[in-house]
Protein backbone atom coordinates (compact mmCIF):
# COMPACT_ATOMS: atom_id res chain seq x y z
CA UNK A 1 0.00 0.00 0.00
CA UNK A 2 1.57 3.35 -1.19
CA UNK A 3 0.82 6.83 0.09
CA UNK A 4 -1.83 7.88 -2.27
CA UNK A 5 -3.61 5.02 -1.87
CA UNK A 6 -3.91 5.35 2.00
CA UNK A 7 -4.46 9.14 1.43
CA UNK A 8 -7.52 8.21 -1.17
CA UNK A 9 -9.20 5.78 1.85
CA UNK A 10 -8.57 7.74 4.85
CA UNK A 11 -10.12 10.66 2.23
CA UNK A 12 -13.11 9.06 1.20
CA UNK A 13 -14.52 8.99 4.84
CA UNK A 14 -14.19 5.29 5.18
CA UNK A 15 -11.77 5.48 8.16
CA UNK A 16 -11.62 8.32 10.28
CA UNK A 17 -8.19 8.44 12.50
CA UNK A 18 -8.62 8.40 16.27
CA UNK A 19 -5.87 10.71 17.97
CA UNK A 20 -6.36 8.64 21.05
CA UNK A 21 -5.28 5.38 19.24
CA UNK A 22 -2.18 7.22 18.06
CA UNK A 23 -2.98 5.89 14.54
CA UNK A 24 0.05 7.37 12.29
CA UNK A 25 0.41 4.23 9.33
CA UNK A 26 3.55 3.36 8.11
CA UNK A 27 3.67 4.49 4.78
CA UNK A 28 7.40 4.02 2.70
CA UNK A 29 8.01 1.17 1.05
CA UNK A 30 11.87 0.43 2.27
CA UNK A 31 11.02 0.91 5.44
CA UNK A 32 8.45 -1.43 5.44
CA UNK A 33 10.75 -3.53 3.50
CA UNK A 34 13.62 -3.11 6.17
CA UNK A 35 11.27 -4.45 9.20
CA UNK A 36 10.22 -7.18 7.28
CA UNK A 37 13.39 -8.27 6.18
CA UNK A 38 14.87 -7.96 10.05
CA UNK A 39 12.52 -10.82 10.74
CA UNK A 40 14.51 -13.06 7.99
CA UNK A 41 10.78 -14.90 7.42
CA UNK A 42 10.38 -17.79 5.54
CA UNK A 43 6.57 -19.40 4.90
CA UNK A 44 7.51 -22.25 8.06
CA UNK A 45 7.13 -18.70 10.21
CA UNK A 46 3.88 -17.68 12.17
CA UNK A 47 4.15 -14.10 12.68
CA UNK A 48 1.66 -12.03 15.36
CA UNK A 49 1.19 -8.58 13.98
CA UNK A 50 -0.32 -5.90 16.54
CA UNK A 51 -1.92 -3.12 15.17
CA UNK A 52 -1.93 -3.41 11.27
CA UNK A 53 -4.12 -0.43 10.85
CA UNK A 54 -4.56 -0.38 7.03
CA UNK A 55 -1.94 -3.43 6.66
CA UNK A 56 0.73 -2.05 4.45
CA UNK A 57 3.08 -4.17 6.48
CA UNK A 58 0.85 -6.75 6.84
CA UNK A 59 1.15 -7.00 2.97
CA UNK A 60 4.46 -8.19 3.49
CA UNK A 61 4.09 -10.68 6.18
CA UNK A 62 1.29 -12.34 4.56
CA UNK A 63 3.76 -12.82 1.48
CA UNK A 64 6.98 -13.86 3.14
CA UNK A 65 5.41 -15.64 6.22
CA UNK A 66 3.32 -19.02 6.63
CA UNK A 67 0.83 -17.83 9.14
CA UNK A 68 -0.20 -14.78 10.08
CA UNK A 69 -2.25 -13.34 13.38
CA UNK A 70 -3.19 -9.43 13.20
CA UNK A 71 -4.62 -8.30 16.32
CA UNK A 72 -6.48 -4.67 15.92
CA UNK A 73 -8.21 -2.92 18.15
CA UNK A 74 -10.07 -0.40 15.83
CA UNK A 75 -13.01 -1.89 14.59
CA UNK A 76 -13.88 0.11 11.91
CA UNK A 77 -9.76 -1.12 10.81
CA UNK A 78 -11.19 -4.64 11.31
CA UNK A 79 -13.89 -4.03 8.64
CA UNK A 80 -11.39 -2.79 6.22
CA UNK A 81 -8.90 -5.38 6.77
CA UNK A 82 -11.48 -8.33 6.77
CA UNK A 83 -12.38 -6.81 3.04
CA UNK A 84 -9.39 -6.72 2.31
CA UNK A 85 -8.03 -10.15 3.02
CA UNK A 86 -11.02 -11.80 2.66
CA UNK A 87 -9.90 -15.69 1.45
CA UNK A 88 -6.40 -15.02 2.19
CA UNK A 89 -4.60 -18.37 2.93
CA UNK A 90 -2.85 -18.54 6.71
CA UNK A 91 -4.21 -15.05 7.55
CA UNK A 92 -6.31 -14.57 10.84
CA UNK A 93 -7.63 -11.33 12.12
CA UNK A 94 -8.79 -10.53 15.86
CA UNK A 95 -11.12 -7.97 16.99
CA UNK A 96 -9.22 -7.06 20.47
CA UNK A 97 -7.21 -4.79 22.60
CA UNK A 98 -3.97 -6.64 22.36
CA UNK A 99 -2.55 -6.34 25.26
CA UNK A 100 -5.76 -7.18 27.29
CA UNK A 101 -5.71 -9.85 25.15
CA UNK A 102 -2.14 -11.13 26.25
CA UNK A 103 -2.82 -11.26 29.48
CA UNK A 104 -6.51 -12.31 29.41
CA UNK A 105 -4.85 -15.69 27.57
CA UNK A 106 -1.98 -16.44 28.07
CA UNK A 107 -0.63 -19.21 25.79
CA UNK A 108 2.93 -20.18 24.02
CA UNK A 109 4.11 -17.68 21.58
CA UNK A 110 7.59 -19.68 21.80
CA UNK A 111 7.40 -20.67 18.03
CA UNK A 112 6.09 -17.45 16.68
CA UNK A 113 7.76 -13.83 15.60
CA UNK A 114 6.72 -10.26 16.81
CA UNK A 115 6.51 -8.22 14.06
CA UNK A 116 4.12 -4.93 14.00
CA UNK A 117 4.40 -1.12 14.08
CA UNK A 118 3.48 -1.39 18.09
CA UNK A 119 0.89 1.63 18.94
CA UNK A 120 3.12 3.86 20.89
CA UNK A 121 1.33 4.03 24.31
CA UNK A 122 1.45 0.71 25.24
CA UNK A 123 4.60 -0.72 23.54
CA UNK A 124 6.47 -1.27 26.33
CA UNK A 125 3.76 -2.92 28.22
CA UNK A 126 3.33 -5.35 25.51
CA UNK A 127 7.03 -6.52 24.97
CA UNK A 128 6.99 -6.39 29.08
CA UNK A 129 4.39 -8.58 29.19
CA UNK A 130 5.31 -11.07 25.98
CA UNK A 131 8.97 -11.41 26.98
CA UNK A 132 7.80 -12.71 30.36
CA UNK A 133 5.10 -14.84 29.16
CA UNK A 134 5.88 -18.88 29.34
CA UNK A 135 6.52 -19.34 25.88
CA UNK A 136 7.84 -16.01 24.32
CA UNK A 137 8.39 -14.96 20.69
CA UNK A 138 11.31 -16.33 19.53
CA UNK A 139 12.07 -13.02 17.72
CA UNK A 140 10.46 -9.54 18.35
CA UNK A 141 11.01 -7.00 15.02
CA UNK A 142 8.79 -3.92 16.31
CA UNK A 143 8.36 -0.43 15.67
CA UNK A 144 8.20 2.13 18.45
CA UNK A 145 9.32 5.37 19.36
CA UNK A 146 12.81 6.41 19.27
CA UNK A 147 13.17 7.05 22.92
CA UNK A 148 11.60 3.72 23.90
CA UNK A 149 14.14 1.78 20.72
CA UNK A 150 17.14 3.51 22.56
CA UNK A 151 16.04 2.56 25.75
CA UNK A 152 15.48 -1.51 24.68
CA UNK A 153 18.95 -1.49 23.26
CA UNK A 154 20.79 0.36 26.02
CA UNK A 155 23.90 -0.96 27.77
CA UNK A 156 25.18 -0.73 31.61
CA UNK A 157 25.98 3.43 32.32
CA UNK A 158 24.09 4.61 29.30
CA UNK A 159 21.75 7.54 29.78
CA UNK A 160 18.99 5.50 28.55
CA UNK A 161 19.47 2.56 30.16
CA UNK A 162 17.00 1.21 32.98
CA UNK A 163 13.90 -1.23 33.82
CA UNK A 164 13.16 -1.56 30.59
CA UNK A 165 16.53 -2.21 29.37
CA UNK A 166 17.02 -4.93 32.24
CA UNK A 167 13.29 -6.27 31.66
CA UNK A 168 13.99 -7.09 27.68
CA UNK A 169 17.10 -7.99 27.77
CA UNK A 170 17.25 -10.83 30.70
CA UNK A 171 15.31 -12.80 27.43
CA UNK A 172 16.44 -11.10 24.23
CA UNK A 173 19.54 -10.02 23.01
CA UNK A 174 19.35 -6.29 20.77
CA UNK A 175 20.28 -7.45 17.59
CA UNK A 176 20.56 -3.92 16.10
CA UNK A 177 18.04 -1.28 15.32
CA UNK A 178 17.83 1.47 13.06
CA UNK A 179 15.72 5.08 12.90
CA UNK A 180 12.54 5.73 10.99
CA UNK A 181 11.64 9.90 10.18
CA UNK A 182 8.31 10.96 11.24
CA UNK A 183 7.43 11.53 8.15
CA UNK A 184 7.42 7.79 6.67
CA UNK A 185 4.22 7.65 8.65
CA UNK A 186 0.77 9.68 7.85
CA UNK A 187 -0.46 11.45 9.50
CA UNK A 188 3.63 11.96 10.47
CA UNK A 189 3.71 12.04 14.48
CA UNK A 190 5.90 14.58 16.55
CA UNK A 191 8.55 12.04 17.21
CA UNK A 192 11.04 9.92 15.25
CA UNK A 193 10.46 6.23 15.59
CA UNK A 194 12.45 3.18 15.47
CA UNK A 195 12.87 -0.48 14.43
CA UNK A 196 14.25 -2.36 16.78
CA UNK A 197 15.51 -6.31 16.09
CA UNK A 198 15.04 -8.60 19.31
CA UNK A 199 16.40 -12.19 19.20
CA UNK A 200 15.35 -14.72 22.09
CA UNK A 201 18.42 -16.13 24.02
CA UNK A 202 19.60 -19.57 23.02
CA UNK A 203 19.68 -20.23 26.95
CA UNK A 204 17.94 -18.06 29.33
CA UNK A 205 20.12 -16.27 32.42
CA UNK A 206 17.91 -17.15 34.90
CA UNK A 207 15.39 -20.58 35.81
CA UNK A 208 11.62 -19.40 35.35
CA UNK A 209 11.22 -19.67 38.75
CA UNK A 210 13.35 -16.30 39.18
CA UNK A 211 12.06 -14.28 36.74
CA UNK A 212 9.97 -12.43 39.15
CA UNK A 213 12.18 -12.00 42.24
CA UNK A 214 14.57 -10.29 38.84
CA UNK A 215 11.99 -7.97 38.20
CA UNK A 216 11.40 -6.56 41.29
CA UNK A 217 14.88 -6.40 42.18
CA UNK A 218 15.84 -3.88 39.22
CA UNK A 219 12.91 -1.90 39.91
CA UNK A 220 13.78 -1.16 43.65
CA UNK A 221 17.17 -0.86 42.51
CA UNK A 222 16.15 1.64 40.13
CA UNK A 223 13.19 3.40 41.47
CA UNK A 224 15.55 6.25 42.30
CA UNK A 225 18.32 6.75 39.90
CA UNK A 226 20.17 9.15 42.74
CA UNK A 227 20.27 7.07 45.00
CA UNK A 228 23.11 4.34 45.88
CA UNK A 229 21.36 0.79 45.35
CA UNK A 230 22.43 -0.16 48.16
CA UNK A 231 20.40 1.88 50.47
CA UNK A 232 17.20 1.53 47.97
CA UNK A 233 17.32 -2.57 48.68
CA UNK A 234 17.45 -2.69 52.07
CA UNK A 235 13.74 -1.77 52.35
CA UNK A 236 13.53 -5.45 51.48
CA UNK A 237 16.50 -8.10 52.31
CA UNK A 238 18.99 -7.78 55.37
CA UNK A 239 22.04 -5.62 55.17
CA UNK A 240 24.05 -8.44 56.12
CA UNK A 241 22.93 -10.35 53.07
CA UNK A 242 23.02 -7.45 51.18
CA UNK A 243 26.26 -6.26 51.96
CA UNK A 244 28.02 -10.01 51.48
CA UNK A 245 26.55 -10.05 48.19
CA UNK A 246 28.07 -7.27 46.86
CA UNK A 247 31.38 -7.83 48.45
CA UNK A 248 30.93 -11.50 46.30
CA UNK A 249 30.22 -9.42 43.40
CA UNK A 250 32.46 -6.67 43.93
CA UNK A 251 30.12 -4.01 43.89
CA UNK A 252 30.82 -1.13 45.77
CA UNK A 253 28.34 0.04 48.63
CA UNK A 254 27.92 3.26 46.63
CA UNK A 255 27.54 2.05 43.45
CA UNK A 256 24.14 3.04 41.49
CA UNK A 257 21.78 0.75 39.79
CA UNK A 258 22.37 2.75 36.47
CA UNK A 259 26.74 1.24 36.85
CA UNK A 260 25.31 -2.84 37.31
CA UNK A 261 25.65 -4.71 34.57
CA UNK A 262 22.43 -7.46 33.30
CA UNK A 263 24.65 -10.30 34.47
CA UNK A 264 25.59 -8.43 37.68
CA UNK A 265 21.90 -8.14 38.47
CA UNK A 266 21.40 -11.84 37.64
CA UNK A 267 24.09 -13.22 39.82
CA UNK A 268 22.46 -10.66 42.60
CA UNK A 269 19.35 -12.23 42.00
CA UNK A 270 20.36 -15.45 42.81
CA UNK A 271 22.15 -14.82 45.99
CA UNK A 272 19.53 -13.00 47.53
CA UNK A 273 16.97 -15.54 46.51
CA UNK A 274 19.15 -18.45 48.29
CA UNK A 275 20.25 -20.14 45.20
CA UNK A 276 23.91 -21.24 44.61
CA UNK A 277 23.77 -22.09 40.87
CA UNK A 278 25.46 -20.00 38.53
Amino acid sequence: MKLTEMKQILASGQIQLTKSLGQNFLHDQNQLRRIADGAELSKSDKVLEIGPGLGPLTELLIERAGEVLAIEKDRRLVDFLEKRYANTAGFTLLHQDALEYIRREPQDWSSWKLVANLPYSVASPILVDLAQSKGCPRMMVVTLQLEVARRLVAQTDDDDYGVLSLLIQLYYEPQGHFKIPSDCFFPAPDVDSACVVLKRREQPLLTSELNDAFARLVKLALSQRRKMMLKLLKQNWPVEKLTAAFEELQLSPQIRAEKVSLEQFVRLTQILDGSSTT
